[in-house]
C-alpha cells in the first residue's frame, strides 16, 4: 500500500494538470483539464474541482494527507490568494480555500510556479544537493524559484526568485507588470518571437513565428533569429548574475519551453554569464538545463508541500 500521498496541482494558463504523488516523487494517478483561461473565476475553479474528483476516485485517495499547489502568479501564500497574469477571471482568487473545500479539509500549500519548479529541481534533478540554487522557466512568461541554504526559499508570499521582473535594461520596453526592461520582456518565448519579426526575420511558408521557429532559424544561420535570441541569452545572464551576487547561489537551472533552443540559448547566455558575473564569488557559476521536463510542476508542487510543511 502506497502512504502519505500528496495531491498536487499545477495550474497554469493553458492546462489544470493533477496527480497524487508518492514519497518517492512517483505519479500514481494523474488527471488534466485544459484551463477555461477567459472565463470566470468560479469556471476556472469548477475545472480544478473535476481535476480533484477524476484522482479523488482512484483507490489511493484515502492515502492523501496534503494538497500542493503551484500556480502560474503572483500567488500569496499567506492570504492563499493568487492572481495568475494570464487567468483574467482569478484576481486575489482564493484558492486554496477552494481546493481545501473540495478535498475534505486537507492541508493546503500554495507556491508560484518557480518555486515549484525548483523544489522539483532540487528534489531530483539537475540542482538536486546543491546547496544554493535558482532554478527558472523560460517559456510564455519567465519565471523562478531559490535553493538557500540546501532548502527551499518561497519567501512570505511564495514568490521568492522571480527573475523574469529584474529590470535588466533601465531604457528598456514597458512590461505589462509594470516596470520597464524586464528580463520577461526581453528573453521570454512571445519577445524572443517580437523582436526578431520587428528586426525583419520572416518565418517559412507554413507561418509559424513562434520562439521554436526562430530558434530553428538560428540554427539555420539565420543573423537576426540569432540575434534575438543572444539578447535573450544576454538578459536571462544579467538577472542570474545579479541573484548570484545578491544570495551566492551555485547553480543556475535554466528549463521551460524556450531552453528547448539548446545551445542557441545557452551559449550566449554563458557568454553574458562571463562578462557580467566577474566577482569572486560568482565566476564559475554553473548553468545546466533543467532535467524535470513536463512533470516538474506537479513533482515540485508535491516536494514543496513536503517541504514546506512537514513530512
Amino acid at each position: 500500500m502506497h502512504t502519505d500521498l500528496v495531491v498536487a496541482l499545477d495550474v497554469g494558463g493553458t492546462k489544470i494538470a493533477g496527480a497524487l504523488v508518492d514519497s518517492g516523487g512517483g505519479l500514481l494517478q494523474r488527471a488534466q483539464r485544459p484551463t477555461p483561461a477567459r472565463a470566470h473565476g468560479e469556471r476556472v475553479l469548477a475545472a480544478v474541482g473535476e481535476v480533484l474528483d477524476e484522482l479523488a476516485a482512484s483507490p489511493l485517495w484515502p492515502d492523501a494527507r496534503a494538497v500542493g499547489i503551484g500556480s502560474a502568479g503572483p500567488v500569496d501564500a499567506k492570504a492563499g490568494t493568487v492572481s495568475p497574469v494570464n487567468i483574467p477571471g482569478w484576481r486575489d482568487y482564493p484558492l486554496v480555500d477552494g481546493v481545501r473545500e473540495r478535498t475534505g479539509g486537507l492541508p493546503v500549500t500554495l507556491v508560484g510556479d518557480g518555486v515549484a519548479m525548483a523544489a522539483a529541481e532540487h528534489w531530483q534533478g539537475a540542482a538536486r544537493g546543491r546547496t544554493g540554487a535558482l532554478c527558472m522557466v523560460v517559456s510564455t512568461g519567465v519565471g523562478g524559484g531559490l535553493i538557500l541554504g540546501g532548502a527551499l526559499h518561497p519567501g512570505p508570499t511564495g514568490n521568492a526568485g522571480h527573475i523574469g521582473h529584474i529590470s535588466v535594461d533601465l531604457d528598456g520596453d514597458s512590461c505589462p507588470c509594470g516596470g520597464r526592461g524586464c528580463v520577461e520582456r526581453i528573453a521570454s518565448g512571445p519577445n524572443i518571437s517580437r523582436r526578431a519579426l520587428a528586426e525583419g526575420w520572416r518565418p517559412g511558408v507554413d507561418g509559424d513565428t513562434s520562439a521554436a521557429a526562430v530558434a530553428a532559424a538560428a540554427r539555420a544561420g539565420d543573423p537576426v533569429a540569432t540575434a534575438s535570441f543572444e539578447r535573450a541569452g544576454r538578459a536571462l545572464a544579467a538577472g542570474i548574475a545579479a541573484t548570484a551576487t545578491l544570495v551566492e547561489i551555485e547553480i543556475a537551472v535554466v528549463g521551460g519551453g524556450v531552453a528547448k533552443a539548446g545551445e542557441v540559448l545557452f551559449a550566449p547566455l554563458r557568454r553574458a554569464l562571463e562578462e557580467f558575473a566577474t566577482l569572486s564569488f560568482v565566476r564559475g557559476l554553473e548553468v545546466a538545463p533543467a532535467q524535470m521536463g513536463t512533470d516538474a510542476g506537479l513533482i515540485g508542487a508535491a516536494a514543496a508541500c513536503w517541504d514546506l510543511a512537514g513530512r
